[in-house]
Parts: C-alpha cells; structure tokens; sequence
C-alpha cells in the first residue's frame, strides 16, 4: 500500500479507526505533517480536531536520543534512565528545555492563534501522525496526551516499521497502523506526493475543523 499524499493516507486511517473510536474520542495531529492526516481522521470521526505540541529533549551531543520531552500547558516528561545513564546535568538539561521550550510556545501561539486547547480530561484521544520511523517524537506526545488527562490514548499512523509499532504499543493503549514495512528508510517513501506541510497550512486546518460545543 502506498499513499498519493497525506489527505489520503487520513481518509484510509480514519476508515480504519471509525468502527472502533468512541463517539466522544478527541482526534490530535503532530504539527506539522501530522495535522492535514488528522484532519481527515477527525472528519472520518466526527471528531473535534486540535495539535498536540511536543518538543522532544534531546541528550546533548545526541540530540536523536530523547532525555524527555515537553509539551503545551509547561507539562514535562523527563526519562530518568537516559539522564542517569548519559550523566545529563541538572544545568545541559535547562539549556536545552529553554531552547525547546522557547520553540515549542512560538508555535503554540502559531498553530492555536488564541484558540484555547481542547480539554483532553477523561477523554479517549487518538493521536495521528503522517508516520514513524524511529518513533521517539511519537512516544513524547503520548506521555505527553496522558499527562493533560487523557485516559485512553491510540496512536494512529499510515507507516510505521514493526519494531517500532511494537515499541509504541507499551506506551499507548492501541496503535494503529496501516502499513508495516520490514525495511523503511523513511517515512516519505510511502507517499507519492509528501511535500512539506507549512504552519499556515496547520492554522488553516484547524480553523476549517469543527469546533467542539460549548459547555455551560
């Protein structure tokens, strides 16, 4: 299975997922080529749609090693293995949370242009992807979904290798993923039409999505 480009891929995930998502499940892409696969899903759902923002705290020196990551609300999640392992200290960890933490508010205020952030308390969230390789940002906005309350996370993808869907399936309560490929280079691959997603693409999305209703 290949995808012609990243709305597809969405139509087909959200066709996998529309028999199995709850009626009151909340659908969050990853910014920024999560978000046009999301939007899709959350159409396929009937679902509201929203980002979720993460930046990964990479280990110095091996920024591909995730330390922790950070998310939207000052939520943070912190691997305690990987610091004791790769000795981080206290002082290269702030260094490098205040260099993520700056981009990640830029894009906050970028993607939700003072729209406020769905309430993710209690609810079912389904977080999209365009696709994984490695997996790491994916596992960061797990914890970090689970962290704003959420109290059932799927993770939903179009590509992902075996191990690493394997991997992700001890953080999230469900992963989906359509295609599993024994060998992948990258996510690209896949698609026949994988150019980047821009921020203003992002903001048009999620000003074209369906609001939630309000409450009280």
């Amino acid at each position: 299975m290949r995808f012609r480009d990243r709305c597809d891929a969405g139509r087909r995930l959200g066709q996998a997922l529309a028999a199995r998502a709850p009626s009151d499940a909340v659908v969050v892409g990853l910014p920024r080529g999560g978000v046009p696969v999301a939007a899709e899903v959350a159409r396929a759902l009937g679902a509201p749609l929203d980002v979720v923002v993460v930046r990964k705290l990479g280990v110095p020196g091996q920024p591909e090693l995730a330390m922790g990551a950070i998310g939207d609300d000052g939520v943070r999640v912190l691997n305690e293995d990987v610091l004791r392992l790769r000795e981080v200290s206290p002082e290269a960890l702030a260094t490098v949370e205040a260099r993520e933490r700056a981009e990640l508010e830029r894009r906050v205020r970028r993607y939700r242009a003072g729209r406020t952030r769905l309430d993710l308390q209690g609810r079912t969230v389904v977080v999209v992807d365009d696709g994984v390789a490695t997996g790491a940002t994916a596992r960061a906005a797990v914890a970090i979904v689970r962290a704003l309350g959420a109290d059932r996370v799927v993770l939903a993808l179009p590509v992902a290798p075996p191990e690493t869907a394997a991997a992700l399936r001890s953080v999230a309560d469900e992963v989906v993923v359509l295609v599993e490929p024994e060998r992948m280079w990258a996510v690209g691959e896949w698609y026949d039409d994988f150019v980047a997603t821009t921020d203003d693409e992002v903001v048009a999305l999620l000003a074209a999505a369906t609001s939630p209703p309000a409450h009280g």
